[in-house]
């Protein structure tokens, strides 16, 4: 089942219609082994089919998935972004390669507002690389710093990835928030601090701007952000701040966000008819994405449990007679694997489902191991061969930007996720303190 899963997926076929339907042939003969009696048309995954898909109908946790997406859609659409990196370049103007910790910190902040990767790094790159490449910028610090910056969405809240992970291993949506929180924020100023630094070493490959373009006064800069950093940076944070406080549900706080960022765009005067029903199609079209593999997903769990996988793979796993260490880095080795062919939705919805019901066997935080997840997950999205960030960036970039050069620009950035997964193993209070001091 998971050789056939990964092999379709690779041939092109719709992962979550592949999921159903291999659930379905698995679970047909799961069930006819058991009961060979059995009349053919009265099997129980026909049942089940229907028992999941209603499962992930009435499943709270996911209404907020076309909420995020929609508040993530008209943010991007009503050219919100466009103001924003102009504003945070303003006022990064004096620092060591002011453009690129521009972009790192336009694409924090836009993180927290869309979880959807594609559309940051593709907004970015059209953005921030050719003003980069036009200050004389070497082309792979500034194709890194936009590919790095743009999956930070993949970890910081209000991400996708924490909603679909809490729902698959039944961990609170909110403290999964809280505590990816301070690890998101970690590696975007560790991101920061090395583009810095590598302007300070070499400054040939991130020129200062002109004279002219530093030297803005400071009214300027203040009254800039006034228009276009604070209001985002608001609604984000009454968003985060009604989940983190326990003021509103994920639910909530993502209408919150959708009706946000529709009155954003009303007064910027950038919503019309034309942007808001591109924004409601493509939001129907990601949410049914997310939600069909929800249902597949679960579909397939559930065959791969009957045919006894689950039990097969927790005895292996056993006899390997492994320490809690070895557990975690032979299970990220895995997932960091998994993310060269797959989407990070497909690794949520498939494989978690096999790695979770050992953790307690480990005495290994399902919270933890969530964030451990997201960060590997990001570094999936910067490894070379199939890293889909390079694909993004390169879909915008001038001709003369190569692939080689953006995956060479993108290597420095995922030794800086590694390092930030290595403190979050050493130092665990760095994604649990903010957990246990509002919640427990």
């Amino acid at each position: 089942m998971l050789a056939l899963i990964v092999v379709a997926i690779l041939l092109g076929f719709p992962t979550a219609f592949t999921l159903m339907g291999l659930g379905m042939i698995f679970g047909w003969i799961a069930f006819q082994l058991q009961t060979p009696d059995l009349p053919a048309l009265k099997n129980p995954i026909f049942d089940l089919v229907v028992q999941r898909t209603y499962g992930a109908m009435t499943n709270d946790v996911l209404i907020a998935v076309p909420l995020f997406v929609f508040m993530g859609y008209i943010v991007e659409r009503a050219a919100i972004v466009d103001r924003l990196f102009y504003s945070v370049q303003l006022a990064m103007g004096r620092l060591p390669g002011s453009l690129a910790v521009a972009t790192i910190v336009t694409c924090a902040v836009f993180a927290t507002a869309t979880g959807i990767i594609g559309a940051v790094v593709t907004l970015m790159g059209l953005l921030a690389l050719r003003p980069m490449l036009r200050a004389g910028y070497d082309v792979k610090l500034a194709a890194g710093s936009i590919t790095a910056g743009g999956c930070l969405g993949i970890l910081i809240p209000p991400s996708i990835l924490l909603i679909l992970y809490g729902a698959t291993a039944g961990v609170s949506v909110v403290r999964l928030y809280a505590g990816a929180f301070i690890p998101g924020l970690m590696l975007a100023g560790l991101y920061v601090l090395y583009v810095m630094a590598r302007a300070l070493i070499n400054p040939r490959l991130a020129p200062q701007l002109p004279k002219e373009e530093r030297d803005v006064p400071l009214k300027d800069i203040v009254l800039n952000l006034l228009k276009s950093f604070v209001p985002l940076t608001a609604l984000i944070l009454a968003v985060l701040g009604s989940i983190v406080f326990g003021l509103a549900t994920p639910t909530e706080a993502a209408a919150l966000g959708a009706a946000g960022g529709l009155i954003l765009a009303a007064l910027y005067r950038a919503l019309t008819w034309e942007r808001l029903k591109e924004s409601v199609f493509l939001t129907a079209r990601t949410s049914a994405m997310v939600c069909w593999l929800f249902v597949g997903s679960a579909l397939f769990s559930a065959s791969f449990a009957l045919l006894g996988g689950q039990e097969l793979i927790e005895k292996w796993v056993l006899s390997l007679n492994l320490t809690p260490l070895q557990f975690m880095i032979l299970s990220q080795i895995i997932i960091f694997l998994l993310g060269w062919p797959l989407e990070w939705t497909e690794i949520i919805v498939i494989f978690m489902p096999i790695f979770i019901p050992l953790l307690e066997h480990f005495q290994i935080d399902p919270l933890f191991f969530g964030l451990l997840v997201a960060l590997n997950l990001q570094t999936a999205f910067l490894s070379p061969p199939v890293a889909m960030a390079a694909f993004y960036l390169k879909g915008v970039a001038p001709p003369h930007v190569t692939l080689n050069q953006i995956f060479a620009g993108m290597l420095p950035f995922m030794g800086i996720q590694v390092l930030a997964m290595v403190l979050l193993y050493v130092f665990p209070g760095i994604g649990l303190w903010l957990p246990s001091l509002l919640y427990d």
